[in-house]
Parts: structure tokens; C-alpha cells; sequence
């Protein structure tokens, strides 16, 4: 792999400029409370059709590490995470922030969100490639095998409310499924309609489900502001001493966070609330958590960052998202022609490599532009939410249509608007629905390429002892998601 040809790429001023505007906007987005990073993502996707996918995926990569990031920042200032992963940050950031000593606490929240992700790029550019030549030996029966094992996802993903996490993804499939069988040529729920001929366009099927319907529901708080801090930001840089004594919290929580990240169906959110209690077991003064020690935040941003290099190696290798944002991002690859397998690092081993030193140029900028742009966050927080959701909608309306240049799309974004808003307010959970439309087609194509190979022998499915192995990890899966569902671990639900 020419790492060499990826510094050349990302390096060239246009392509560092596409990174820059992934990264700035991946931390405003964060930084505002009910934009998630799977939002911003969604909105950036249209405008990434006009990009080479290498430079799109420069983009998705910045915006992907950036709102990771940018979820500290209220954390923090107002006591309200921008992004779920953010939760644990609150603990002692928001108490530090309290004590006139805000610009400590971000200062710190940067430095291990973009030590975190150094590390876990560091592991993806060492795990990555061995993973992808185990891959390359998988047939149509191991990638279906591995497809339901992504599938269990929807069960990690809907903790507290198994049943209706299950409800919705297999209505995911059901959309999924909607359009011509691509082995058969027959058509399936078209309803004789010819738009649906072709399916729903997925692109507005996410920007409805994802952005749309967060518009309407968050349309309650159109006359309200996000609450203001008021005091001055100063002294971002800790001192090298604390900064000494942090690295040996920091750099063993990015290597946790990496590991995590890796698993299907963790994500950030685990990631930081398990770091955060395991430096207050391990620490020396575990009373002082949740009163303002800097430990408190360096632990939870080192690991939940540490997750993002740690989902794109499954992502990337096996086209198993690891996380519901990561879900995203395997929809917005394939929307841009990018197929994630292990084929990939052997066709296209240059956009592999302009990937790797896109995230690890990714992190560097994180430090520069938290450290620098400490004392302007306070601003993003005064954006009025009366003037920032109806131009996310204007932007969802203008993105659907700016595809195909069809009324039809915009039509179907807004009627999956609708219906992600209803989920919602019935407590379901629409992560699942979205996994569902994104992994459904997958998993059915390996699933008529192995019957097709066997000419209809179903037990073609059980034979080889890595399918098995993947059936068995699915059944762990969605136990595990049971488990957690008993009270044992309590994260956030999207």
C-alpha cells in the first residue's frame, strides 16, 4: 500500500480543503444538540455526487471524526452532549466548566479526542489490510452468514425496546425489498406504480427517516435557544505536567475505545461510560469523579474518538457497520460507488491509502482547530434552532431532488419524514429501519448467489464452518442485546 500516493492525495490543496469542510463541519454539527454526526453525514450526501469518490470519502471521513468530537463541546459548556457518545463528558466537564475553568476542559477534551484518534487510525492501517486477505477467501455463503450477523445489529442498537427495535428493522427489509428482484426480474410490492419499479431511492429514504423527521420533532423548540455560556474562555493548553499525567489515562483508553470500536453493534457511547468508570476504579482519588477531575473527561473522549478508526475496520473490510453511524456511512459509500469488502483494498488500494492519511489528517486538524477555536464554540450554541432547522429542511428538500431531479424523491423523503416522525413519538427506535434498508439488499444478493452456485441446495448455507461461526456470533449478538435490555448496561437510544 503506498502511503506515499495517499500523502500526495490528501495533501493537494483542493482535496485538504474537501477534509477541512468534512472536519469544521463534522464539529459544528456535533456541537449542536440534536444534530447528530448520522445527520450530518445524510446532509452532506448530495453534495458528494459531484466528487470523485476518493475525495467524497475525504469529506465523510472528516465529517464522520469531527462530530464525534464536536459532541464534547456543549457536553461541556451547557451540560447538554451534541452526540450520545458525549454523555459520560457531561460528568466532569460540565462541574470544570462551572469552576471558570471551561477552556481547560476543552483544551483537554481536544487533545485526547485527537489522541484517540491518532491511536485507533494507527490500529486500522495495521489491522485493516491483514483482516481484508483473511476476507478475500469468503464465498457467497460467508458473506450472507456475515450479513445476518450485521442484521443483529438492530438488536444492539435498540436496547430497552428489543421488540420494536425488531418491528422496524424488519420493516427496513420490507422497504429493502420493494422494486425488481435483481436474479428473478420480477417485480415485488410495486402496486403497478412504475416509480416503484426501481425501488425507493435510498438516498431520500435516509434523508426522511434520519434528518426529516428529526426536523419535526425537534419543531417543538422552534421558539426556544440553546442555553448560553457567558463566562470567558481562557488557558486552553493545559500545563505539560497534567498534560504528562493525562497521556497515561489517555493512551490506554484510546486503545480500549479502538477495541470496541471494532466490535458490531458497541460504538462510542459504551466506549466512553466504560472508560469513565474504569478511570474512576483505577484512579487515586475516585471521589473527586463528577466534581470537575480532568481525568473524568480524558478518559471518555480518548475512547469514544478512539471508536471511529476502530468501526471502519469492519466497515471497510467486511461491509459490517459497527454502529448505527457507521450504518450510515456504508449506505452514503454505496450511494457514491464505493463497495466496502475486501476487494476493495485489492482494486483500489490508492483510495485505501488517501483514506488512512485522510483520518489521521483528520485528527490533526481536530487538535489544531479545537485548541485554536476554543474561545468561538460559545457562538455555535447562540445559532437560534427558529433559524437552523427549516434550513436543514430546505437542505433535505434540495438534496433529494438534486439526484435524480425528481419531484418524486422529494416526495418520498417527506413521506418517510413523516413516518420516521411517528416512530419516534411511538418510541420506536428508527436506527433499525435504516439498517434494515441498507443491509436487506446485501444480504439478499449473497443469499441468490450461494443458491444459485448450489442450484437451490439450502444446506449450502450450513456447510462452511465460518458461516457457522457467524450464525453462532448473531445468536450472541442479539443475547447480548437481551442482556443489556435487563438493565445490566444503560446507554443512550438515537
Amino acid at each position: 500500500m503506498d502511503f506515499v500516493q495517499g500523502m500526495l492525495y490528501v495533501f493537494t490543496p483542493l482535496h485538504f480543503v474537501y477534509l477541512f469542510i468534512g472536519v469544521a463541519g463534522g464539529i459544528v454539527v456535533g456541537a449542536l444538540p440534536g444534530i447528530t454526526g448520522s445527520v450530518g453525514i445524510i446532509l452532506l450526501l448530495p453534495f458528494l455526487f459531484y466528487l470523485e469518490p476518493a475525495s467524497a470519502l475525504l469529506m465523510l471521513s472528516g465529517m464522520f471524526c469531527g462530530a464525534i468530537y464536536g459532541g464534547s463541546i456543549p457536553a461541556i459548556l451547557i451540560s447538554t452532549p451534541g452526540t450520545p457518545s458525549s454523555a459520560a463528558t457531561v460528568l466532569d466537564g460540565y462541574p470544570m466548566a462551572q469552576r471558570g475553568e471551561a477552556g481547560r476542559a476543552l483544551g483537554i477534551a481536544t487533545i485526547a479526542s485527537a489522541t484517540g484518534g491518532i491511536v485507533s487510525t494507527l490500529c486500522m492501517i495495521l489491522i485493516a489490510p491483514q483482516l481484508a486477505r483473511v476476507a478475500l477467501a469468503f464465498g457467497p455463503e460467508e458473506y450472507f452468514a456475515l450479513m445476518i450477523f450485521a442484521l443483529t445489529i438492530i438488536a444492539s442498537v435498540s436496547t430497552g425496546m428489543i421488540l420494536k427495535g425488531l418491528i422496524s428493522g424488519f420493516l427496513g427489509l420490507l422497504i429493502a425489498c420493494v422494486g425488481i428482484d435483481e436474479l428473478t426480474g420480477y417485480a415485488r410490492f410495486s402496486f403497478g406504480i412504475p416509480q416503484l419499479m426501481a425501488g425507493f431511492p435510498m438516498l431520500a429514504v435516509l434523508i426522511g427517516l434520519f434528518a426529516i423527521s428529526q426536523v419535526f420533532v425537534e419543531l417543538k423548540n422552534i421558539g426556544k435557544e440553546l442555553p448560553r455560556y457567558h463566562q470567558r474562555i481562557e488557558r486552553v493548553i493545559p500545563p505539560l505536567r497534567e498534560l504528562g499525567r493525562l497521556m497515561k489515562v489517555i493512551v490506554p483508553f484510546s486503545f480500549l475505545g479502538t477495541f470496541i470500536g471494532i466490535i458490531p453493534g458497541t460504538g462510542g457511547t459504551i466506549a466512553s461510560f466504560l472508560a469513565y468508570n474504569e478511570a474512576r476504579r483505577f484512579s487515586k482519588n475516585p471521589d473527586g469523579f463528577g466534581k470537575g477531575v480532568p481525568e473524568g473527561i480524558a478518559a471518555p473522549e480518548a475512547a469514544n474518538n478512539g471508536t471511529t478508526g476502530g468501526a471502519m475496520v469492519p466497515l471497510l473490510t467486511l461491509g459490517v457497520p459497527g454502529d448505527v453511524i457507521t450504518g450510515v456511512m456504508l449506505g452514503a459509500l454505496i450511494l457514491i460507488g464505493v463497495r466496502p469488502g475486501p476487494l476493495l483494498f485489492k482494486e483500489d488500494p490508492q483510495l485505501i491509502s488517501s483514506l488512512f492519511v485522510g483520518f489521521f489528517a483528520a485528527q490533526l486538524l481536530i487538535l489544531v482547530l479545537g485548541l485554536v477555536g476554543a474561545r468561538l464554540f460559545p457562538l455555535i450554541l447562540r445559532i437560534r434552532v427558529s433559524h437552523l432547522f427549516p434550513v436543514i429542511l430546505m437542505l433535505c428538500l434540495v438534496g433529494a431532488f438534486s439526484l435524480n431531479n425528481s419531484l418524486y424523491d422529494v416526495g418520498v423523503a417527506l413521506a418517510f419524514g413523516v413516518v420516521g416522525y411517528f416512530m419516534r413519538k411511538a418510541s420506536f427506535p428508527v436506527a433499525p429501519m435504516v439498517l434494515g434498508v441498507i443491509l436487506g439488499p446485501l444480504a439478499e444478493r449473497e443469499l441468490g448467489k450461494a443458491l444459485i452456485i448450489s442450484h437451490g441446495d439450502w444446506s449450502t448455507l450450513v456447510r462452511s464452518p465460518i458461516a457457522v461461526a457467524f450464525y453462532g456470533l448473531a445468536v450472541l449478538s442479539i443475547g447480548y442485546a437481551l442482556w443489556r435490555s435487563r438493565g445490566h448496561v444503560h446507554t443512550s437510544r438515537l
